[in-house]
């Protein structure tokens, strides 16, 4: 069966996460997408290692497994976009295709005539969407922006990390390049807006993605906290700032998340913990009563959980209700009989290793299911099928173009 996007065609110039978060995305969902890539060198990530892919004797091969991580459904073209050649296929490709995802600093494709508005010239329908830091207007336009300077910038580090009062407290950045990850979502939703309005309109458009925009926008409630009350929101570590108890608590031998959401579950937490007495006290009968107190509260209930056992908190608490979870490592979570029954993770065949195991798309779609069609690409290895497929290139006109490194 098609995939949803198998009618359109992505020329993707996405590089390092963000950008190619978006496409291979959009690839999941069947599109088209051809990865265009400096000649040698290829996407920055590729270099961005170890570690490697394994090959079959455990030896390590030349794939990083950061490119690896956001790269599968695509096909390789290697091209130097900084010549006329180069710039001329480009534009021809182009021509032919639904979508461009671009994440070079403000104002470097139009150098070469690659921009909007030359491209919109050879194809009105083409939904032309650019990644960058800063956004492609304002004071810091041209600036180069990172995922770690954004988590900064856009607040998020402001939250995150232990209170300034207890140890190790201040400001940690997330453990994943989470605005990244995120742009990309925002402009995988935009492109597919853009191409929606295209089937009623016919025309494309200009898709400005900043990753500030985005670390500024998915704060969630913080930024109403903020806002109706004027006060700034610290950190909390672990807890919650409007809910209590949520947070992580040490058991006698590990640790869980108590995630407590209503004061049910905190009545029926107090009945599996044997202190009913907490959930009749005044004090704490309410959740707004709990976070007022809860500095009050929060090392009774540490006193205690931390003298049982964290799977028998677990199994107990689910048992009657109460969420909870521990908290996993990498090989727990891949472990997990959830985890596992959903598939999360995959395997694909692959040139340099036989397979290469990746995670699989969260997206479950009844009609148009997600499809894992092409592992990520080695390094310009579909470079001749393309540009003989879509530009009518013949074998000895490749050559030539190998020979003076333009492909």
């Amino acid at each position: 069966m098609p995939g949803a996007l198998s009618h359109i065609r992505i020329l993707d110039l996405g590089r390092i996460l963000a950008g190619p978060t978006c496409s291979q995305t959009l690839a999941d969902l069947g599109a088209e997408v051809i990865k265009i890539e400096r000649p040698g060198s290829g996407d920055d990530t590729r270099s961005w290692a170890p570690p490697y892919l394994k090959d079959a004797q455990g030896r390590d091969t030349s794939e990083a497994a950061y490119y690896l991580s956001c790269n599968r459904g695509k096909q390789s073209v290697t091209l130097d976009i900084s010549c006329p050649e180069g710039q001329e296929m480009f534009r021809a490709l182009a021509a032919k295709s639904d979508v461009l995802i671009e994440n070079f600093k403000v104002g470097d494709l139009a150098r070469f005539g690659l921009d909007y508005e030359s491209l919109k010239a050879l194809n009105p329908r083409l939904v032309y969407c650019s990644i960058t830091g800063f956004g492609q207007t304002g004071p810091y336009a041209k600036r180069a922006g990172y995922d770690f300077l954004i988590q900064g910038m856009g607040g998020l580090m402001s939250i995150t990390g232990e209170r300034e009062d207890l140890p190790g407290g201040g400001p940690q950045k997330v453990g994943v390049a989470v605005t990244d990850v995120m742009t990309g979502m925002y402009a995988s939703i935009a492109i597919l807006a853009a191409l929606a309005w295209r089937e009623q309109s016919g025309k494309g458009q200009y898709i400005d993605m900043a990753l500030l925009d985005v670390g500024v926008s998915m704060l969630g409630n913080m930024h109403l906290n903020y806002f109706t009350t004027n006060e700034v929101p610290k950190r909390w570590g672990n807890a919650h700032p409007n809910i209590v108890p949520y947070q992580v608590f040490a058991c006698s031998d590990g640790h869980m998340i108590l995630a407590v959401g209503n004061d049910t579950q905190f009545r029926k937490f107090c009945e599996v913990a044997l202190c009913t007495e907490l959930s009749a006290d005044p004090r704490f009968a309410s959740n707004e009563s709990r976070v007022r107190q809860r500095d009050t509260l929060v090392p009774i209930l540490a006193g205690i959980i931390e003298k049982r056992a964290r799977d028998d908190w677990v199994a107990s608490l689910e048992a009657a209700g109460v969420p909870c979870g521990p908290i996993n490592k990498l090989d727990q979570v891949f472990a997990d009989p959830q985890v596992q029954f959903r598939g999360m993770k995959i395997e694909m065949p692959h040139p340099s290793s036989g397979t290469v195991p990746l995670v699989a798309s969260p997206m479950r779609l009844s009609e148009t299911p997600v499809e894992y069609r092409l592992p990520p690409p080695l390094l310009g290895q579909d470079t001749g099928e393309v540009l003989a497929r879509l530009l009518g290139i013949d074998d000895t006109r490749l050559d030539e173009l190998r020979k003076r490194k333009v492909i």
